[in-house]
């Protein structure tokens, strides 16, 4: 007791509570030091997402996260941030962190996509296949969900490789038989829901039934020549003789079978073109003599300028369609709409009235015959068109009073519509608000009273949940050729299918509650 005093006791209370604020101090710095380091590892496990995801969303390989890294590094240095560029030298980004990362945020979508099915009010779905750069079948099915509100979500649901058999869903018979096609397995299964033939597929298969083949094989011949395969010097030369001559266009454009606008456009440049063409194949091409009596025949440019001009009529109509949450009554209206100019053009055509037929007019202008040339034959192609467009649209007449019930509600015929909507409808009519609303389609749907229009909303509702086209499985395919190209054909199944869910969501990602379900993120070093 006497040495504790002695050597304790100069210690007054005051110094005793020095040295207790410095160990409190000192504690404090040593936890201020773990929660920083945490802070910045977060912070880095948070950048590794957003690099994910922009690389995904740009269709980029998963190696090019360290890419990306050093890029940013560099970047610090250049502008002698030298601590900027430590934390970036932090962030993980190997191709293997980047896969887990893609996971991550592809099962927080897809977990997302199940609640909104779960909670919608309908939803369809989207199936279409294709063959990627590895001779796999690829099966993309897309959900359609609407909500009480009408919104809508288009989003992938899952991705098929077929490495095997296609029976099911290869070609327009397969899925939409009624025997051995996906259609006919959905009865046998007693699965009854209203099926569809993609809209913009009949549209391309109408198109396909003109007959002017051989006047598109001579085009396709003619242009294949000039600029196909190995005719590199052959191409060059055309190119500048285009170039010599001040042609309003500087090339020609190749037919591509799979692409719905591409026989329209390689149309317009061959005709606007025939000229050069025919002058070049003369001094140019060697034994292409009967090709140069196409081009200088009147019958094959009165072909080609009504296939032009016919194509380009189709292909406005094919860029109507396209797009993505197009509600069924929309695509509907314009195909009926191309249907009545069919008549139209048949009427004109009666009378060798080429107001509606530029080409052709052209064509006609251009020869020497006083009263021009005659396009009143065509006539009959425009009734096989017509034709083709009934039979092939048969499908879509079931949906026709919906549709003109959900297109004019404030004065179609009530007593016609479905009694259990009739009450509502006389409600609706007689509303104020609604018959001085002047908004239309989806939009004027949205403003009737959930309570008020319960039976109506759900019908709509039901309505617009319907796919009408594949549209967004092609924008995928589009994606999956850069996703998986030649130089990227290794891509297992299940990458692929993290990669285009990620690439073609329109769902926003909550990186927050991805970086706060790691116990402990790591930095890189």
């Amino acid at each position: 007791m006497t040495n504790h005093k002695q050597k304790f006791g100069k210690h007054s209370c005051e110094s005793r509570k020095v040295v207790c604020d410095q160990l409190k101090k000192k504690l404090f710095q040593q936890k201020s030091l773990f929660t920083n380091e945490t802070k910045q590892q977060e912070e880095a496990l948070l950048a590794s997402y957003f690099v994910t995801y922009e690389l995904m969303k740009a269709k980029k390989a998963l190696s090019d996260g360290e890419l990306i890294k050093n890029c940013a590094i560099k970047m610090a240095e250049a502008f002698n941030e030298n601590k900027v560029g430590n934390k970036f030298q932090t962030v993980p980004l190997s191709k293997q962190t980047v896969t887990r990362r893609l996971e991550d945020i592809s099962n927080q979508i897809s977990n997302n996509v199940k609640d909104i099915i779960a909670n919608c009010s309908y939803f369809s779905i989207a199936l279409d296949e294709s063959t990627d750069v590895s001779d796999t079948n690829q099966l993309l099915i897309f959900v359609r969900a609407i909500k009480e509100d009408f919104t809508i979500f288009e989003e992938l649901l899952k991705v098929c490789s077929l490495h095997s058999t296609t029976r099911v869903t290869d070609g327009a018979k397969s899925m939409t038989g009624t025997i051995s096609g996906f259609v006919g397995f959905l009865r046998q299964n007693q699965i009854t829901v209203p099926t569809l033939h993609c809209i913009i597929h009949q549209e391309a298969l109408c198109a396909k039934s003109i007959k002017l083949s051989t006047t598109m094989a001579t085009v396709t011949k003619i242009t294949n020549l000039i600029r196909g395969g190995n005719r590199s010097l052959t191409h060059r030369k055309f190119l500048t003789l285009l170039e010599e001559m001040d042609s309003a266009y500087g090339d020609l454009l190749l037919h591509t079978e799979v692409r719905w606008l591409s026989r329209g456009k390689c149309l317009v440049r061959f005709f606007e073109l025939r000229h050069e063409i025919a002058t070049f194949l003369r001094e140019e091409v060697t034994n292409s003599a009967e090709l140069q009596n196409d081009l200088e025949d009147v019958e094959f440019l009165r072909n080609l300028a009504f296939l032009t001009d016919i194509t380009q009529h189709l292909n406005v109509l094919n860029l109507q369609l396209q797009g993505k949450k197009q509600t069924i009554c929309q695509m509907v209206g314009f195909v009926d709409s191309f249907r009545k100019k069919l008549h139209l053009f048949k009427s004109a055509l009666d009378k060798n009235n080429l107001l509606h037929f530029p080409c052709c007019r052209k064509l006609s202008e251009e020869e020497e015959e006083e009263e021009g040339l005659e396009f009143r034959d065509y006539t009959e192609i425009i009734e096989d068109l017509s034709s083709e467009f009934d039979r092939r649209f048969n499908d879509f007449e079931s949906f026709r009073p919906d549709i003109s019930l959900f297109s004019n509600p404030i004065h179609c015929d009530i007593e016609s519509q479905p009694g259990h909507l009739q009450l509502e409808l006389c409600e609706l009519q007689c509303d104020p608000s609604l018959n001085t609303s002047q908004v239309t389609g989806i939009d004027f749907w949205k403003l009737l009273s959930p309570e008020r229009y319960p039976l109506l909303r759900n019908w709509a509702l039901k309505l617009c949940s319907v796919f009408a086209s594949t549209y967004i499985c092609e924008t995928a395919f589009s994606s999956l050729k850069h996703v998986k190209s030649k130089n990227r054909n290794r891509l297992s199944d299940v990458v692929l299918s993290h990669i285009l869910r990620v690439a073609t969501s329109q769902l926003e990602v909550d990186f927050i509650s991805l970086v706060s379900s790691f116990m402990k993120p790591q930095c890189s070093h």
